[in-house]
């Protein structure tokens, strides 16, 4: 009968269990994507986000109807740290949007403030009346002579925008900019005149 070399025997289990083990790997956590310290993994917090940011777009141009309507969107959805930012936003947008009976606008920007919120709400008569308060009271406040040519286009009156729009532009360049990306100037998109004022940079390239 054969002898078994039991010392081989053995270097060789100990040889397969060495191989046999499996390896040990450190794994790094993995962060997920952020905006504003809100987690973005879910598609529909993605979309959560969207909404917030186009109703802070709309909320800081003062379009408050248009953002107290998204913002309501984004108190519906699923992350609570976007929701509660949003209640946050949609109390000041309300506030704004109150027509205040019980204030009596006095200073320049009392009138504009309440201007804005008859924009808002379509009344353009009112509207009127405390911006041109509010230009009266400070001639050269540009955001003032900038909100009364988005009424004009509003109204239909394309003169009068233009000729505001272009003091608002003097007082402030940085108007020239805001005027390209406001939908509240659809109205004149088609004006010569208009595109001169807002890309004074391609007159004389033209023809």
């Amino acid at each position: 009968m054969a002898k078994v070399n039991k010392s081989s025997s053995h270097r060789a289990k100990t040889s397969a269990h060495l191989q046999a083990k499996p390896k040990k790997t450190k794994t790094l956590p993995t962060s997920s994507p952020q905006r504003g310290g809100v987690e973005l993994v879910d598609p529909l917090v993605q979309a959560q986000m969207k909404v917030y940011e186009e109703a802070m777009s709309l909320f800081h141009q003062q379009k408050f109807q248009r953002a107290k309507q998204e913002l309501e969107k984004v108190i519906a959805g699923p992350s609570k740290e976007l929701a509660d930012r949003a209640r946050t936003h949609l109390r000041i947008t309300e506030q704004r949007m109150k027509p205040s009976s019980e204030q009596n606008p006095r200073s320049p920007e009392e009138h504009y403030q309440r201007g804005v919120a008859m924009m808002n709400l379509g009344r353009w008569d009112e509207a009127r009346e405390s911006l041109e308060k509010a230009r009266k009271l400070a001639p050269k406040a540009d955001h003032v002579h900038y909100a009364l040519a988005a009424l004009d286009c509003l109204t239909g009156e394309a003169d009068s925008a233009l000729a505001n729009l272009k003091i608002a532009i003097e007082l402030r360049s940085a108007n020239r900019y805001h005027a390209r990306n406001d939908e509240d100037f659809n109205f004149l998109q088609e004006d010569p005149r208009f595109t001169e004022l807002l890309y004074p940079e391609k007159e004389g390239y033209s023809g």
